[in-house]
């Protein structure tokens, strides 16, 4: 008899025979390496798993990882990935984008999958910047930023993708950043999660965006810059030092010393990951003013999109033989009959 026992996976087994081409020192190696050994953990398989991309720096992804993988149109990932999804729903689907791909051309694409609620995991790499095409601004770069589009600094108010995916009826929302030993973890967890998980990743681009997050991604501002949530516990920061409190008169949140250890009694929030309303508010917490809020901000779960489809088609066939002749005979058809004079 033989052993038909699974062979256990490491990180490497996900790697391509592809040369890994992006700049030297760009964000995107630390994101693929960081896909590369969640994928293991979390039991996947390569001939059960698809990344679909569309047009940018990150979408070269699919090229790197040992899977299927389609390298789609500009904007477009959501749609080939629904149609993926659709005559296969078992197959593991991710989509990878960036702030140009998924919130410019794709931001419609975007917005729908996530109503939706297609079962799968969106990567949107935000740098912030137009990478691919030499730098210009994109939806989300900050007011002031200069580039070849914008030479006097660009006035536009910038996109947030955390609050952008909330605004769609996103069902998780997730934020990391390139080299955070935490970003496994909530790819993990946005894996879990059944429906749309929309994870906003950081991403240094060391060319045309160089160290725009290093206010809070460095070292030596991490305790004051990052507010990493989890589930249950409470919103410190600052190694305990500081938390996230609701202010009652305002309905806003506010950020309060926390003295001796006691959080309680600074009336420090609790994360809760199903609780929409203080999900929204991180996402608009202003940095500078506040930490960055990472990890997972939102999870609650809801019948996803394809599990519809599936049912309605079920009902649809239930007592029906199927006849591909009738079907496709039916409707504004002529029989052309044999001796038949035009």
């Amino acid at each position: 008899m033989n052993d038909m026992t699974p062979v256990a996976l490491t990180p490497k087994d996900w790697e391509t025979d592809q040369e890994v081409r992006w700049c030297p020192g760009c964000g995107d190696y630390a994101i693929l390496k960081a896909v590369q050994r969640t994928l293991p953990d979390i039991g996947a398989t390569p001939e059960n798993t698809v990344f679909v991309s569309g047009i940018g720096c990150s979408s070269r992804f699919p090229y790197y990882v040992e899977s299927y993988g389609f390298h789609t149109i500009h904007g477009r990932a959501p749609a080939v990935a629904t149609g993926v999804k659709l005559a296969n729903p078992d197959l593991d689907v991710w989509i990878v984008t960036g702030d140009g791909d998924g919130l410019s051309i794709g931001g419609n694409h975007t917005m729908h999958i996530l109503r939706r609620n297609l079962d799968c995991q969106i990567l949107l790499f935000n740098n912030e910047i137009y990478g691919l095409t030499k730098g210009q601004y994109s939806p989300t770069s900050r007011e002031g930023t200069k580039s070849p589009s914008t030479p006097f600094g660009s006035v536009d108010h910038p996109a947030k993708p955390a609050a952008f995916a909330l605004g769609s009826g996103a069902r998780f929302v997730g934020r990391g950043f390139d080299v955070s030993k935490n970003l496994p973890d909530v790819l993990k967890a946005a894996h879990a999660h059944q429906g749309a998980a929309f994870v906003e990743i950081f991403q240094n681009c060391v060319v045309y965006n160089k160290d725009v997050f290093a206010d809070f991604t460095e070292k030596k501002n991490a305790d004051e810059g990052q507010l990493w949530l989890e589930q249950g516990k409470p919103m410190l920061f600052a190694r305990g030092a500081k938390g996230i409190a609701l202010d009652i008169e305002k309905l806003t949140l506010k950020v309060v010393a926390v003295e001796n250890g006691d959080w309680q009694a600074a009336g420090v929030i609790v994360h809760d990951v199903t609780n929409r309303s203080v999900a929204h508010m991180l996402v608009e917490m202003p940095f500078g003013a506040f930490p960055m809020a990472l990890g997972v901000l939102y999870d609650d779960p809801v019948p996803t999109f394809e599990s519809a489809i599936v049912q309605q088609n079920q009902l649809a066939a239930k007592g029906k033989t199927p006849d591909l002749q009738k079907l496709v005979s039916q409707g504004q058809t002529w029989t052309v009959k044999a001796g038949a004079e035009g």
